[in-house]
């Protein structure tokens, strides 16, 4: 009965090792397809974290830009205004002159 033990004893032990292999194998497999998620994940996160920066960066330039165009609309504001004021000083001035040349 002892060679029929020692026989059962090593089917099971060689059972085990080989489900033990297969399961390591299985761990590493699953261990490269996390790192690999991980990498790509990782490149996706860097992709994101470039296009909100771009994004900030582009707001900032896109409140600048509207800040100048309202200085600038502001100064033709005052230059218009100018320049009505000249014109109303010139058609009177013209009135003037047409009454005194008619008269």
């Amino acid at each position: 009965m002892a060679d029929g033990d020692a026989s059962q004893l090593e089917e099971i032990l060689k059972t085990f090792s080989q489900r033990a292999a297969e399961a390591e194998e299985r761990l590493a497999r699953l261990e490269a397809a996390v790192s690999a998620d991980r990498v790509s994940g990782d490149k996706e996160h860097s992709l994101v974290q470039s296009v909100r920066s771009k994004l900030e960066i582009s707001q900032q330039e896109l409140v600048a830009e509207r800040e100048k165009a309202s200085k600038e609309i502001e100064k033709l504001i005052a230059e218009n205004a100018k320049l009505q004021y000249r014109i109303s000083h010139l058609v009177r001035a013209l009135k003037d002159a047409d009454s005194k040349v008619g008269s």
